[in-house]
């Protein structure tokens, strides 16, 4: 079953897609209001398709149902979740990818973003997707499972993707030190990576804003 989403489209026929996951707790319209902001330029026809995660319960609040990716077990950068609950995410967003192919979107022109929890299911979805993609882009997030994931299960297909990783300096949700340990691990692995860093907390700033817009602008061409 597809999941629910909200749809925002820059033009009516669009040349893009981008699937925008929100973090926990969210819901699918927490980035809409966003797509004015970006002020992309009317020659860039996008679809923003932003998805609900599914009600779940969440170990860390006691059990208390909210939308979410995976089941958030531990603060504990290693014991966050199991790996088949994000897999199941991961297979959820592959879905989508593969209605839009279906609908006439090339995959590479399809762009994976999310914030928080969003940005480990957008990281785990995209470097594992077999047809080329446009693009991730990771906003305030970490890359649990990173060393099999990036030794072991990403597609050749992705090798070289452009990726935006940005997160704020004074996180206290998702520290900053998960930025500085993943982003290395991309950029050694040969992906190409646009990192950012601001002060803020768990969220977006203007600046920021800025940069998303200025790297999709050159990333979807």
């Amino acid at each position: 079953m597809t999941l629910p989403a909200e749809i925002v489209k820059t033009a009516d026929n669009n040349d893009f897609t981008i699937i925008w996951l929100h973090g926990l707790g969210a819901d699918g319209h927490d980035f809409v209001p966003l797509v004015p902001e970006l002020t992309l330029p009317d020659s860039l026809a996008v679809k923003f398709i932003f998805p609900h995660a599914p009600v779940r319960p969440v170990t860390v609040n006691n059990g208390y149902e909210m939308r979410a990716w995976y089941d958030l077990l531990s603060l504990d950068a290693d014991k966050t979740a199991k790996k088949d609950d994000i897999l199941k995410s991961v297979a959820e967003v592959n879905d989508l990818i593969n209605q839009e192919i279906n609908n006439g979107t090339l995959a590479k022109n399809i762009l994976l973003a999310g914030f928080s929890q969003g940005g480990v299911i957008a990281l785990q979805c995209g470097l594992r997707y077999p047809q080329r993609l446009a693009g991730i882009m990771a906003l305030s997030t970490y890359l649990p499972f990173g060393k099999d994931l990036l030794e072991k299960e990403m597609h050749s297909a992705q090798h070289g993707l452009p990726i935006f990783a940005a997160h704020g300096e004074q996180d206290p949700v998702i520290p900053f030190a998960s930025w500085h340990d993943y982003v290395p691990k991309l950029k050694e692995k040969g992906f190409d990576v646009e990192a950012h860093h601001y002060p803020m907390e768990h969220a977006l700033c203007a600046e920021e804003i800025r940069d998303i817009s200025n790297w999709l602008q050159k990333t979807l061409i």
